[in-house]
């Protein structure tokens, strides 16, 4: 394993956790406003009273009693997404991509009985995934309409865009692509690949895996390099609008494309992890630090986008 020295690290503006939670997290984001993004049921709830899209809504299941009714709620529905509202990392989440005759099956083909589902549905109200090991609620989510644009660029999962927002500013963007390794979800540290993006244009510009640097799906053998997010000012215009919905002054915004509806918002984070950092190949220091030195003069989201894609974009090719 290599090792970088800490003042190359600092040399390149590379932000680390203590830094990242005494300067950004604990002075920017109230802790009463939390709840509002570690509970996805809240996050959606505040999405749609701001006219922020969000994934459709199926139903939810509350309390234990409620697990043997699951078939009902979910009949009619060719493929849905089970999640933990106060879940984390990916924890928790079980997706069924077709329905067959009674017969429910993931993203990989396997199979998945109503049995096996409901004990899913009761570990998730007993805590086993949340925050904290909390008794929790299920969300049961209509299927994100994979946009085509990323066939090849994932594996058995919908990628998801990543944007760190810093007091409305978009600072640094990420693509995150599932993989075998991931096992279909699009987390960083079970292996998904992460592309750093463009924040002017939203182009590839460097994808890692594991931390190490790659050019192509380890999966699919696509070439990331090409990658090209389409609805780019969409997305960026969604994120900046989320530091007036939630209040939080630094925060991940976690977003998908539909191909039906366009981007949809799929929840935020008010601790957003460092490993964009990797993905993009700069840190976000200096990002941060620019947007600080601003007068307070409140500042409209269009404003703000164009401003950040002034400031931040690269446009290179991947490295």
């Amino acid at each position: 394993m290599l090792f970088c020295h800490p003042s190359k690290l600092k040399s390149k503006g590379i932000m680390g956790m203590n830094q990242r939670n005494i300067s950004y997290i604990g002075r920017y984001n109230p802790r009463s406003l939390y709840k509002l993004v570690d509970d996805k049921l809240k996050t959606k709830q505040i999405a749609l009273k701001g006219d922020i899209a969000v994934p459709d809504l199926i139903s939810v299941i509350g309390q234990q009693h409620e697990v043997a009714d699951l078939t009902n709620r979910i009949r009619g529905f060719g493929g849905f997404c089970i999640k933990p509202a106060q879940g984390s990392g990916g924890k928790g989440i079980l997706v069924i991509t077709k329905v067959t005759d009674g017969r429910f099956f993931k993203p990989s083909g396997s199979e998945v009985t109503l049995p096996e589902m409901e004990r899913h549905v009761s570990n998730i109200l007993a805590g086993l995934f949340s925050l904290g090991g909390k008794n929790d609620v299920a969300v049961i989510e209509a299927l994100i309409q994979f946009d085509p644009v990323f066939d090849g660029y994932s594996f058995e999962g919908v990628p998801d865009i990543r944007l760190i927002v810093f007091k409305g500013y978009p600072v640094m963007g990420m693509l995150r692509l599932s993989t075998a390794a991931s096992d279909g979800k699009a987390n960083l540290h079970q292996g998904a690949v992460g592309v750093g993006i463009d924040i002017a244009t939203g182009r590839a510009l460097r994808a890692v895996q594991f931390d190490e640097p790659v050019t192509h799906h380890p999966d699919t053998n696509k070439e990331l390099s090409k990658m090209q997010v389409p609805h780019w000012d969409r997305l960026m215009t969604l994120a900046a609008g989320c530091y007036e919905m939630s209040g939080l002054g630094y925060l991940g915004t976690d977003m998908v494309l539909d191909t039906e509806r366009g981007p949809l918002l799929l929840e935020l984070n008010a601790r957003p992890g460092l490993a964009i950092q990797i993905a993009n190949g700069e840190g976000l220091l200096p990002r941060l630090r620019q947007v600080e030195a601003l007068p307070g003069h409140p500042v409209d989201v269009d404003t703000r986008v164009a401003r950040s894609k002034e400031w931040f974009g690269r446009d290179t090719q991947m490295v």
